[in-house]
Order: structure tokens, then C-alpha cells, then sequence
């Protein structure tokens, strides 16, 4: 059996026009003609992306001569046959500066594995050499990436340097993202396991040493809730460290969790600088960030659903338990930094009370469960509208909620002998520690509940069949009270309210969402409708807010409100509402 590697080579050749070359060498390649492909989405991110859209120009070659190519669907090519090694050439353009494809400019390039390696069909499950190439300018660049170096050859990569890595086949060959530049980089062992923060852009007075202590903190907490035991982080059995990827920006937020490294997007903002003491709420959110993206190394990346084992990257995956791997991990995150004492309890229920103030302010909770929502991820929720609100829910954020209930269900029913932990590493056994061996498969579509029962003793199929299955809320209320926390509601203003969300669009005012049966809907007024007047006074970014001009009414009020809808301008009377009590407090008894 021929187990020659199949080489590739990733070489940033145009800077300025943000374009890598690609290649990809198979040494046997199927006699009739090589099928290739590239992934039409990226594990975590359950959307089509058509990263092939993005390939300028693609060529073959073997033995010297040119081999024809053709496209045969929207992410597949089929090169003719030919006698020898076949090496596919791609320029690939790389200017999505996000978490899930690929950047490239005069300061760094970042790229995902999903927007730059094609498959070789039929070749999959063999070994990958991938040769890393230097621009011709600048010259100090350096490499990070948790993909192992090549153990051998004068070629192989020296720490953070270009040339040769490796990957035991294609599926971990395209789970390793790889930023190269000049980031600002510092390292620290957590449980044994070496890891890496890698933070580019512009970050004046960063503290590099704050960050380290916090993530360290989040990272030994969430290995030895995992494996209290062993205290074994997974990712050593296919890779020499974990790689936190920070690209810092303006105003940015997003992760991308893999194996043994995450893709994160910060804003500058959030990131702690020398001197700074307090926890800002800026930088919990990037604690928590890192936090989510860590749990995922467990959860989603090795504990998957079935349906993710192994994924189908040319079409849609469909599960209806993302609320279980994202909303799970979204509990779990913000707990984290309690436990690894990042924060202290009062900004813990802080957190929470908003975190349920959100889910409560979404309409659409009533109208769509998190299962539907979990399964109708690729249509719905990855593309929102202006209804969004009134339609969808989030299965991160109901998911999170449902998780809460589970957890408290649980310790309430065994008087605290069992929680949502037990479950948690009830599923890490099963289905998670030995994913990458084989030996274990994802969780089925209706299995959950009896797992709950296996690990606790506690039976939660009602509970599942209504706040998952169904679209009932959480009573969290009556929940919270066996553990000493008061829930309760107040309004977040004074104010009377048109019951409809605004946006800025340059100097415009627009309604940006309209809440089903509020007071703007009641009247007629419809999202995207542009603000002009209110009670004949001028609405604009530069001269006065909404807020600003409904000071001088009360609920119940009526004021004449003109808009442009397309370029028609309309006028609607709105009779006023009073505010929304729509701010949870959480109350600690025990202080």
C-alpha cells in the first residue's frame, strides 16, 4: 500500500494583492482522473461559505506537462489522467480578515485550512506535508500554529520558522489555522501542556503577563474539570501545544474553535493595558471568549454530535443539538472564570442576570425551540434579518439557559450529589477522550436524556421535551431559589419606548428591528424605515437620538413620527409604551 504523504506548499506571493500559492502534490493519483475539492464550510461556523469562490486560478501539471482540469461542481475539479505525481496549482485571494477563511498584507497572513487545501479524493486518510514559504519582504516574520513541524529533512520547520508540517491525514491537516508575521507572543504550561498567546496588530502597552495569568488560570481550570484525575489536556495526543490566533481590531468579536488552537477576533478595547488593575467589563467578554473557545476542545471538537461524525464538509450537517455543544459550552464559559477566580461571584451573577436578560428580550423564543434552531442553523440563524428578534432564537444563548436549568435541576434532585459536570464528563468519556483514536462516535440525535439519567440518576425528559423541544422558558426563578439566589425584574429606563430597535447609517437614523405587537408595529412603522421627525423635530446621529427626544413624553403619549420608506416619506402616529421591565437582577441571599 502506497503511503507517500500528499505535499502541499502555501506561499504568500502578493502582499499588496492579498494572494497566496498553493500547491498540492499527489504522488499516485487515481488512474481515471483525480478528483479534488474544497470545503464548502468550516466545522464551528454552520454556514456555506464556498471558499472555492475564492480561487482565482487553478492549473495541473505532472511529469513536466500540463494536465486539463475542469470544474465539475461549485467546490470540485476533476483533472484528466496522467501516468506520474500530479501537482495542483491555486491562487487562492485572501483578504476576509475573520476567524473562518483567510488575510493576507504587508503585515501578516492568517489562513484557515478550509480556504487553501483542496482534497484529494479517494486520498483523505493520508499523511499531509505541508511546506510553509516566506515572503520575499518583510524579513522577520515567524510562524504560529499548533500543526506539528515535520520530525525530519532539511527542509522541516524549526520552531515558529517556515518550512515543513505535518498532519496525520486531511482532516487534521485543515484543523490547524496558521497566522505568520511579527504578533506579540507569550507562552505559559498549563497542566504540563505547553501553550501560546498570539496577539496581532496594533495593541499599545498590552499586558501580556495579566493575559497569561488569567488564561493559565481558565485553562488548568477547564483541563481538570475535564480529567480531574489525570489532569491531561487532549490536544497532546496530536499536537506539541495549543495556540490561542488574537487578531486585535477596532471593534471586533468572534472565535473559531480547533483542536489544538482557536482563531479569535478581539477589539482593542477589551484587552487589559499595563497599569490597569480592575476587571473591566470589556475584558471579562475577552475572558469569556477565550474561555468558550478553550471548552470547545472538549466539547464539539471530540465530544461531537453524530451527525458531525465525521463531518460532510462539501454540504450541510444537520443536528438539532447545537444547544447542547454551543449552548453548553456558552454556560460553561463565564462559570470557568468564576471557578479559575478571574471574577468573583457578584460579576458571575452580573454576567448571568444579562445573559438572561437577553433570551428574555427576544420574542422569537416563543415562536421557535433551540432544537429547530440548532437544526435550522445553516438557514436561519446564520442569516438573520430585521424579524430575527420576532422569528429565532439563539441556541447559544437559550442554550446557555437551558444548561442552567439542567445544572440546577440536578443539584436540587440529589441535594447537591450530582450536577451538570457529571454529565459533562459522562459524555468526555464516552464520547470525546478517545474521538481521534476511533474508538468512540458522537452522541445520537435523542440520546442526551438518558445519558443525564446514567450519570446523575436523574430523569429530565420532561424538562428536555419543553425547554429544547418546545418553547417554554426556563423557570429559573423558582430554580434559583433552592440556591439562595433571588431572581427578579426591573425596567432599564424611565423612558416611554416605541418598542423598536435603531441603527446608525451614516447620519441617518434607522430603525434596525421592530418588536412584534409593540407600539411602532401597532402603528405601522416597519424596520428599515428611515427616521426623519418626531413631533417635527429632526432625527439624526449628529443632532439628537431617539431617546434624547422622547424625554418629554409619557407612556401613552401619541407623537406623530415621520420616516422615508424607500423614498416615500410617510407619517404614522405612535402611541407610547411604557418601559419594559426587562432587566433581570440576581439577588445573593447568603451575603
Amino acid at each position: 500500500m502506497n503511503t507517500k504523504p500528499i505535499l502541499y506548499s502555501v506561499a504568500p506571493i502578493d502582499l499588496a494583492g492579498h494572494r497566496f500559492r498553493v500547491t498540492m502534490t499527489i504522488p499516485d493519483p487515481a488512474p481515471a482522473g483525480q478528483v479534488i475539492s474544497l470545503p464548502a464550510w468550516i466545522p464551528g461556523s454552520y454556514l456555506i461559505r464556498d471558499f472555492a469562490r475564492q480561487i482565482e486560478s487553478i492549473s495541473a501539471r505532472s511529469r513536466g506537462r500540463d494536465v486539463a482540469i475542469i470544474k465539475i461542481d461549485n467546490h470540485s475539479w476533476r483533472a484528466a489522467a496522467c501516468d506520474g505525481a500530479l501537482t495542483i496549482t491555486t491562487i487562492v485571494y485572501a483578504w476576509d480578515l475573520s476567524v473562518r477563511g483567510a488575510h493576507l498584507d504587508e503585515s501578516h497572513g492568517f489562513f484557515n485550512g478550509t480556504s487553501v487545501f483542496l482534497r484529494a479524493h479517494g486520498f483523505e486518510d493520508r499523511p499531509c506535508e505541508v511546506s510553509l514559504v516566506a515572503p520575499g519582504k518583510p524579513a522577520r516574520w515567524t510562524v504560529h500554529t499548533s500543526l506539528p513541524e515535520a520530525k525530519k529533512g532539511i527542509l522541516a520547520a524549526n520552531h515558529h520558522g517556515f518550512g515543513r508540517y505535518r498532519a496525520d491525514n486531511y482532516d487534521a491537516l485543515i484543523d490547524h489555522p496558521v497566522e505568520m508575521g511579527t504578533p506579540q507572543v507569550i507562552r505559559f504550561t498549563a497542566c504540563g501542556a505547553p501553550h501560546e498567546l498570539v496577539f496581532t496588530g496594533h495593541v499599545p502597552k498590552l499586558d501580556l503577563k495579566r493575559i497569561r495569568q488569567d488564561v493559565l488560570r481558565i485553562c488548568e481550570t477547564q483541563i481538570r474539570f475535564f480529567e480531574p484525575t489525570r489532569a491531561r489536556a487532549p490536544f497532546l495526543d496530536s499536537a506539541t501545544r495549543y495556540v490561542f490566533l488574537t487578531m486585535v481590531t477596532g471593534d471586533g468579536y468572534g472565535g473559531l474553535e480547533h483542536r489544538a488552537s482557536t482563531a479569535l477576533i478581539a477589539s482593542r478595547k477589551d484587552l487589559p493595558t499595563l497599569g490597569q488593575t480592575e476587571v473591566p467589563e470589556g475584558y471579562q467578554t475577552f475572558l469569556g471568549l477565550v474561555s468558550h473557545e478553550y471548552f470547545h476542545t472538549w466539547n464539539v471538537k471530540r465530544i461531537k454530535p453524530a451527525a458531525f461524525a465525521p463531518y460532510d464538509l462539501s454540504r450541510e450537517n444537520h443536528t438539532r443539538l447545537l444547544w447542547i455543544f454551543e449552548g453548553f459550552t456558552s454556560y460553561y464559559d463565564d462559570l470557568m472564570l468564576l471557578r479559575s477566580d478571574v471574577i468573583d461571584r457578584k460579576q458571575y451573577l452580573q454576567i448571568l442576570a444579562k445573559q438572561i436578560s437577553s433570551v428574555w428580550a427576544t420574542p422569537g423564543r416563543h415562536k421557535q425551540s433551540v432544537a429547530e434552531s440548532s437544526f435550522d442553523a445553516w438557514t436561519r440563524y446564520y442569516k438573520q434579518d430585521e424579524n430575527a428578534s420576532n422569528a429565532l432564537i439563539s441556541y447559544y444563548t437559550k442554550g446557555s439557559l437551558i444548561a442552567l436549568g439542567l445544572d440546577l435541576t440536578i443539584r436540587q434532585q440529589t441535594q447537591n450529589l450530582y450536577s451538570l459536570d457529571d454529565v459533562m464528563r459522562c459524555m468526555w468519556e464516552r464520547y470525546g477522550r478517545d474521538f481521534y483514536t476511533g474508538a468512540a462516535n458522537g452522541l445520537k440525535e435523542r440520546a442526551f436524556t438518558k445519558l443525564v439519567r446514567e450519570a446523575t440518576g436523574v430523569d429530565v425528559s420532561a424538562e428536555i421535551a419543553q425547554w429544547a423541544y418546545g418553547t417554554s422558558d426556563v423557570p429559573l426563578k423558582k430554580l434559583f431559589l433552592d440556591q439562595n439566589i433571588e431572581l427578579s425584574w426591573k425596567a432599564s429606563t424611565t423612558q416611554a419606548s416605541i418598542d423598536a430597535r435603531t441603527r446608525k447609517q451614516g447620519d441617518l437614523i434607522v430603525l434596525a428591528s421592530v418588536l412584534e405587537n409593540g407600539a411602532a408595529h401597532q402603528a405601522g412603522l416597519s424596520a428599515l424605515d428611515v427616521l426623519v421627525a418626531i413631533d417635527g423635530i429632526r432625527v439624526d446621529s449628529s443632532n439628537s437620538t431617539v431617546e434624547s427626544l422622547l424625554n418629554r413624553y409619557a407612556p401613552g403619549d401619541i407623537v406623530t413620527v415621520h420616516v422615508f420608506r424607500r423614498d416615500e416619506l410617510r407619517s404614522f402616529d405612535v402611541r407610547l409604551s411604557a418601559p419594559p421591565i426587562n432587566t433581570c437582577v440576581l439577588k445573593d441571599l447568603n451575603r
